[in-house]
């Protein structure tokens, strides 16, 4: 990489802050954007936020979210890690899925309508590599695409060109999203310069006093000393505004102790609550990659996975009453990720491997409560290269966000994905109606109703499809066991009624194969079998 290149792409992460807030580092990315603009105007939608919760290191979903109604299954796959089915917490309105025990905390949002369950979060050919799957959930790709921009940053740079000169300026003084504790993120890379500034812990400066600096040279050099004093200089400007909010508020609930993801979110709370103007907060909580000693031998419901889940629930729990207490809950909305799951069948160190889809969390007084989605599908003799057949597109949530929290126009939404990306952006039931002016919801999805089957099933070579459209645009994937994409049979737009398709599986080894029906805000997966001949 040229030094140039190296500057403009890592620089922004490495400008310093000479103070922290709870010890916590701050990292603030500075440039406007239409999506704030939009908020900004003066309506009762310019306060809005959202909190993004990053589980690093691969979280098991099937631990987390029990498929009690298939529980037989469930055990039968994990014998040496399930969870007692006497042992899972109820989820209000919700039956056959329940909480792991340890995380009381939702469960309680969950009984109070703050928050929402969705099932089985992926993508087409899910990667499975730690960093490879991050990149990919922060640039919105495709599995198989390079992505080198995030799609924060691609916006940002169409609609400010210049930056990072001119920031902050006199309308947006404040960051437009604060990370806690880390450096910048592909999230906000653009075509040619991170769009996001990084604000750590205290070392050097260059040259800041007052604002001013000494001549550079007009040489190669001397413009790179000069864009990394410009960064400085903007960093600075947001760290008086970033202490001036944190001071603003002096009372809080109290937090769990011991709990770094607990002392992240109470810096969040307070910045929120202090009068920041920022829409978008980034924390994150690591040790999920637990691919050995998951639970104590003993007792399933205790070991490292139960302790991350507990820390995770009670940090959002005291967050959420945090807020209301600080009369801020009704502007932020929260969700949790990670950049994959882990495999159906559990490995013989009481552990589980890397897999593909997830549950996800979205929390907050302004979200529809409950659960979307069903129980993800389990083979009654699961090996170890079966994995969590995906339900929804974790871009179709991110989508869903944008439009009906941040109240984008759907045409902007799209823009802010690449192009030719693997699926159609849904718009899912997350959010209340109300929330944008002028803006509903869809109603949740029926899910009771059998929409695509196939026969014969099990099936040697060929099987019939037969779905039921409502109408409009209907995308069908053949899936592997992998999470791969094998065959997209439909993706065209179709007038209401009932299809038949041929899926010709010849040539694939035998095996269970997912069909996934998608059709507006619903969707549904069929288990096929293909057996020998």
């Amino acid at each position: 990489m040229k030094r140039r290149d190296f500057l403009l792409n890592t620089l922004p992460a490495a400008a310093i802050l000479p103070e922290v807030i709870n010890g916590y580092s701050v990292k603030a990315f500075n440039s406007e954007s239409p999506l704030v603009q939009a908020l900004m105007r003066g309506t009762s939608l310019t306060d809005h936020v959202l909190v993004i919760i990053q589980l690093s290191g691969g979280n098991d979903g099937m631990n987390m979210v029990i498929p009690v109604a298939d529980y037989s299954n469930y055990f039968n796959a994990r014998s040496n890690i399930a969870i007692p089915s006497a042992r899972v917490l109820s989820i209000a309105g919700v039956n056959g899925t329940g909480l792991h025990p340890s995380m009381t905390g939702l469960q309680t949002l969950f009984s109070e309508g703050k928050a929402k369950l969705i099932q089985a979060v992926g993508y087409p050919q899910p990667n499975f590599s730690h960093f490879r799957a991050t990149d990919i959930w922060m640039s919105g790709s495709n599995s198989n695409q390079e992505v080198y921009s995030g799609w924060a940053g691609r916006y940002l740079n169409n609609e400010f060109p210049n930056f990072p000169s001119g920031y902050p300026s006199t309308d947006m003084p404040d960051p437009l999203a604060i990370q806690i504790g880390s450096t910048t993120t592909l999230t906000t890379q653009g075509p040619n310069v991170n769009m996001g500034m990084s604000i750590t812990n205290p070392t050097n400066f260059y040259n800041l006093v007052n604002g001013t600096t000494d001549p550079v040279p007009n040489t190669p050099a001397g413009k790179e000393l000069n864009f990394i004093r410009t960064v400085n200089q903007q960093t600075q400007k947001y760290a008086t505004v970033i202490r001036g909010a944190a001071n603003a508020v002096t009372t809080q609930l109290t937090y769990p102790t011991n709990n770094s993801l607990a002392d992240q979110l109470k810096i969040v709370a307070r910045l929120i609550a202090g009068g920041l103007k920022t829409r978008v907060y980034m924390v994150s909580f690591g040790g999920f990659d637990t691919h050995s000693v998951q639970v104590n031998a003993t007792d399933t419901t205790t070991g490292t996975h139960a302790t991350l889940l507990q820390r995770v629930s009670d940090a959002i729990k005291a967050f959420q009453d945090d807020l209301k207490f600080l009369q801020v809950e009704n502007r932020v909305v929260g969700m949790t990720y990670s950049e994959f799951g882990r495999r159906i069948k559990s490995n013989s160190s009481t552990g589980t491997d890397h897999g593909s889809a997830a549950p996800m969390f979205v929390f907050g007084s302004n979200v529809e409560a409950g659960m979307l989605g069903t129980n993800p599908t389990i083979p009654g003799t699961a090996t170890v290269n079966d994995n969590v057949p995906m339900q929804y597109d974790f871009r179709s949530v991110y989508a869903t966000l944008l439009e009906k929290w941040f109240c984008l126009e759907k045409s902007v939404v799209d823009s802010l994905f690449p192009p030719n990306i693997n699926t159609t952006l849904q718009s899912l039931p997350l959010i209340k109606a109300g929330a944008c002016s002028g803006v509903t919801p869809p109603p949740p999805p029926v899910t009771s109703e059998l929409l695509i089957t196939n026969a014969p099933n099990p099936f040697v070579n060929n099987t019939d499809i037969s779905f039921r459209t409502a109408g409009g645009h209907t995308l069908i994937q053949i899936m592997d066991t992998l999470g791969r994409l094998i065959k997209t049979m439909v993706d065209a737009d179709y007038t209401p009624g009932t299809y038949k398709i041929t899926f010709n599986g010849e040539g694939l080894p035998a095996g269970i194969y997912y069909a996934r029906f998608q059709n507006g805000v619903t969707q549904q997966v069929r288990a096929m079998l293909k057996v020998r001949g």
